[in-house]
């Protein structure tokens, strides 16, 4: 049976898409439910490689935490047990310094 997000992850993980989508940032997303984990890909165009991913893996929920935000690079960004904490790393990317005139 594939890994799929469940409901409460999704409500947080489309909280934080919404913000960045209203804020120009990001335009599309992808979702693919695989065996070993569930991935919601991130674009900034719809035809180009994620910017982000976000990955649930169950067999590591006794480990380092089945949540991680991989980069483009494929660089883990956070990885942790609650998702709500790991997606931190992402909204810290809309926080940006305002230049006085």
């Amino acid at each position: 049976m594939p890994v799929a997000f469940n409901r409460q992850e999704m409500s947080l993980i489309l909280s934080v898409y919404g913000r960045m989508v209203a804020a120009g940032e990001w335009r599309d997303y992808g979702i693919s439910n695989l065996r070993d984990v569930a991935i919601f890909s991130i674009f900034r165009r719809t035809a180009e490689h994620p910017i982000y991913r976000i990955e649930k893996h169950p067999r590591l929920r006794q480990k380092q935490g089945m949540f991680s935000v991989v980069g483009m690079d494929g660089r883990i960004l956070k990885r942790g047990h609650d998702l709500r904490t790991v997606l931190r790393v992402l909204e810290r990317k809309l926080i940006r310094s305002v230049d006085p005139d």
